[in-house]
């Protein structure tokens, strides 16, 4: 049975009938375990837009270093931009994918206190995206493909940060990749916020898991500025106005693929979702390398170039359809104001 923290607020349900399982009789636990099952498959069914966001930012949800151990092999990571340093909140390296060798680079959030300090809790300085960068590179030289995970809520927003040119090295890097000759996929595996995100997600094929999350601010923050005051309510409205799941992401064509999760989300069988991520990295790595370099260029353009294309035809055809709503009679003109006798003498009225 899950510890209490493993249970976000609307899975109560299910921690109560695991509480009782956990002491019931063999005959009743399965009973239990069949109503659980129907329980959860229920509750996830109509999950809103922040249950969602709290799946993706769940502290036991696995992170890029596990879906590197489990799907890749012989990974050799790169450390440093040759500039400044080190960024630990960005991982980047070169490994295999079964037989194919492949560049890899992801964020980092850190699961205890200590990690994720160490790590800048999954937020990138400059010198994070620099590295990155030279995996862009490398890819590219080498007509390697790239692939990405993406896990952040944003980059780092600091003082230093912006004198070392974060904006700068966020640009560079969507440039990079714009232009890579080699296939480019894109994963999000928690959360993607803000162009910290984006970075890493100039990709031919942009893949999210079920119960991740993509957007250009947190739900927070965007609580703040339309509201002035974050509350739970305002936040919830504010992920919901977004659009941020995968769901929704799909349809408005961001997305090119949603990747089930095992029941429960991610955290609850690490194993199995890794396994779901491989299965569609390789069914989608398979078909891009058919494509030549100036292909693979051009189709990138072309998707990016798309995107806001749902937002354009739903509302062409919101005009095509016919109005439903009754015809506004038009206002007879109001008769002017009487005059007071006063105004009659002095003749005015």
């Amino acid at each position: 049975m899950p510890s209490g923290a493993d249970y976000t607020d609307f899975e109560q349900p299910l921690r109560e009938l695991d509480q009782r399982a956990a002491s019931a009789t063999p005959q009743h636990r399965a009973a239990l375990a069949a109503e659980r099952e129907r329980l959860q498959a229920q509750i996830f069914a109509n999950l809103s837009a922040i249950d969602r966001v709290r799946l993706a930012r769940h502290p036991a949800r696995p992170q890029t270093p596990d879906y590197l151990s489990a799907l890749f092999h012989d990974f050799l990571e790169i450390h440093g931009d040759r500039r400044f340093g080190d960024d630990s909140a960005v991982i980047a390296g070169l490994g295999y994918f079964k037989r194919q060798p492949v560049a890899l680079v992801g964020h980092q959030r850190g699961r205890t206190t200590a990690e994720r300090i160490k790590r800048n809790f999954g937020r990138p300085n400059p010198e994070g995206y620099r590295k990155a960068a030279r995996l862009y590179e490398l890819a590219n030289r080498f007509r390697i493909p790239l692939i990405t995970f993406i896990d952040t809520q944003g980059a780092e927003p600091g003082i230093g940060a912006e004198e070392r040119g974060q904006a700068e090295a966020i640009a560079r890097n969507l440039e990079l990749m714009a232009r890579i000759e080699a296939p480019v996929i894109a994963c999000v595996i928690g959360e993607g916020g803000s162009g910290g995100a984006l970075a890493l997600g100039v990709a031919n094929v942009i893949l999210m898991q079920e119960c991740s999350c993509y957007s250009v601010i947190t739900p927070e923050g965007c609580a703040a500025i339309l509201w002035r005051e974050a509350t739970p309510e305002n936040v919830a409205r504010a992920a919901s106005a977004l659009k941020l799941s995968a769901p929704d992401l799909l349809r408005l064509g961001i997305a090119d693929e949603i990747i089930p999760e095992p029941p429960g989300g991610a955290h609850r069988n690490p194993q199995a979702a890794a396994a779901l991520v491989g299965k569609a990295l390789g069914r989608h790595l398979a078909r891009l390398l058919k494509l030549d370099g100036e292909e693979l260029r051009a189709a990138r353009d072309h998707k990016f170039n798309s995107m806001g294309n749902a937002f354009v035809t739903n509302a062409a055809a919101d005009l095509r359809r016919p109005a439903t709503v009754a015809a506004v009679q038009p206002t007879p003109p109001a008769a002017p104001p009487e005059t007071s006798g006063v105004e009659k003498r002095r003749g005015i009225g």
